[in-house]
């Protein structure tokens, strides 16, 4: 994000309207598009989901492998978390070895996942110290037209939650033909979302446009869910040279707790 990105004269534009709580699409400043998921978009995953959040679009898939646990959990399930960023989705996006945008996008997913417990990464283990699920989770943005990380973070979400396991025979091999009915152990309670708030000028925004993302300054993204009740945050990146202030930062928290509500009720309804 820098005003290389955009011409100066969009980057006023949209700094004058956001300090005036407009926007070219007509919506608030913290105001989501649209919201659509479909399930079951892969044949050959073990879970899938397609996200929309206005024209950005996203496919996440889950794949389950086999393996050794890390040496550090023993009796614990893995998870990877990859991105590609085909030049296809956004002319952002170039050939060849992954640019940082490729290696952010999926280190926010796995963040957000990870440090939330969603996944009961115990009940994954087949044989301690020998013998684990992996679980793979791969984003393929479609159309990049702002907020990928958000999206990419409910697809994320609602493509583990639609995970079925495959058939284990008694040797340790996977029968991928076979899915069986037994759902990847998963907290309810505890789903994660991502919320990536933008900064231009003085003003915060949510769910960016990609014109708007370019011509923003800085951008934090917070992880967060719920334990007992409680909202919890569980990670949190900052990208860009603009500081934030301790006001601004304070109506971050107190935008947050409304944002996940408003979000977990559209998710229930695709559920």
């Amino acid at each position: 994000m820098s005003s290389m990105d955009t011409s100066n004269l969009t980057k006023e534009t949209l700094k004058r309207m956001f300090a005036e709580g407009k926007r070219f699409d007509g919506r608030g400043l913290t105001d989501y598009r649209n919201l659509s998921i479909e399930y079951g978009v892969s044949k050959k995953a073990e879970g899938s989901a397609r996200v929309r959040f206005g024209n950005s679009d996203v496919v996440v898939g889950v794949k389950l492998q086999t393996g050794e646990p890390y040496p550090d959990s023993l009796n614990k399930g893995n998870l990877m978390v990859s991105g590609d960023l085909l030049p296809l989705a956004s002319p952002r996006y170039e050939s060849g070895p992954p640019g940082f945008n490729a290696i952010e996008l999926p280190r926010l997913v796995d963040r957000a996942v990870r440090e939330s417990g969603m996944i009961d990464f115990e009940k994954l283990c087949i044989k301690e110290g020998e013998l684990v699920w992996t679980v793979i989770i791969d984003v393929y943005p479609i159309n990049d037209d702002g907020n990928m990380i958000d999206a990419s973070t409910i697809g994320a979400i609602a493509a583990l939650q639609s995970t079925l396991m495959p058939e284990l025979d008694e040797s340790g091999k996977i029968n991928y033909e076979k899915k069986t009915k037994n759902k990847l152990p998963l907290s309810q309670e505890t789903l994660p979302l991502s919320f990536s708030f933008f900064k231009l000028g003085d003003s915060i925004i949510l769910d960016p446009t990609r014109e708007e993302e370019e011509a923003c300054d800085t951008r934090i993204t917070f992880g967060a869910s719920k334990w007992n009740g409680q909202l919890m945050l569980n990670s949190c990146q900052k990208k860009g040279d603009l500081p934030l202030t301790q006001a601004e930062i304070e109506k971050i928290m107190q935008i947050i707790p409304v944002k996940f509500e408003e979000i977990n009720k559209k998710l229930k309804k695709f559920l």
